[in-house]
């Protein structure tokens, strides 16, 4: 009967043999169950393309709604314009109306009498105080004599003969008085143009 210390000796002596199973198929059986413990589960790859349309979707949602306001800001600008311009229209053609009643008072008042000074000065009063409502919106008075005919600024009415040459073409005379709004003519002067030639109406400038 052997000793364990000769025992240990034998098993000392006995290579331990390790066995390898290099097949193809046990290979791939290896790979398999790697990429499978790699593999994401099947519903969640399902939830990340739902997430990644849902994503696509919001942002072409968002990108359409950021359009619409832009293009409703720009109507909103367009009407307030057009509503602006309209209320500034209609506002001009009011005060047009407004300044035959001007022109009445100025009649007026050329035509008193002499003896009628306290009249005439109640007249002047209501004149100058209606002058100054229009001149809170703007509107003045255009000073003409003197200047060139301009078919924008004056509405020649009739030419007189002048004797000075430097006066053809010059308003000698207003029979209505011009107005204008800002840089705007609201009404024409009508006036007299003097005329050194013998010519008629001077065209316009």
């Amino acid at each position: 009967m052997k000793t364990p210390d000769e025992k240990d000796q034998k098993d000392a002596k006995d290579p331990v043999v390790r066995v390898v199973d290099r097949r193809w198929s046990a290979r791939g059986e290896t790979t398999e169950a790697s990429a499978a413990a790699g593999r994401k589960p099947t519903y969640i790859e399902e939830l990340e393309q739902r997430l990644a349309a849902n994503t696509s979707e919001l942002q072409r949602v968002m990108t359409e709604h950021r359009r619409s306001l832009e293009e409703f800001e720009q109507v909103k600008i367009r009407l307030r314009r057009d509503v602006g311009r309209e209320v500034e229209r209609g506002k001009r053609a009011l005060i047009a109306d407004l300044l035959d009643v001007v022109d009445n008072l100025d009649r007026a008042i050329g035509s008193a009498a002499p003896a009628e000074q306290s009249f005439l000065r109640g007249v002047e009063l209501v004149r100058d105080q209606f002058v100054s409502k229009l001149q809170a919106f703007g509107v003045a008075r255009m000073s003409v004599i003197g200047q060139l005919f301009d078919a924008v600024k004056h509405e020649a009415v009739s030419t007189a003969p002048v004797e000075d040459p430097a006066q053809d073409g010059t308003i000698i005379a207003v029979l209505k008085e011009g107005y204008a709004i800002g840089d705007d003519v609201l009404r024409p002067a009508s006036v007299v143009v003097g005329r050194a030639d013998g010519n008629g109406v001077p065209s316009a400038t």
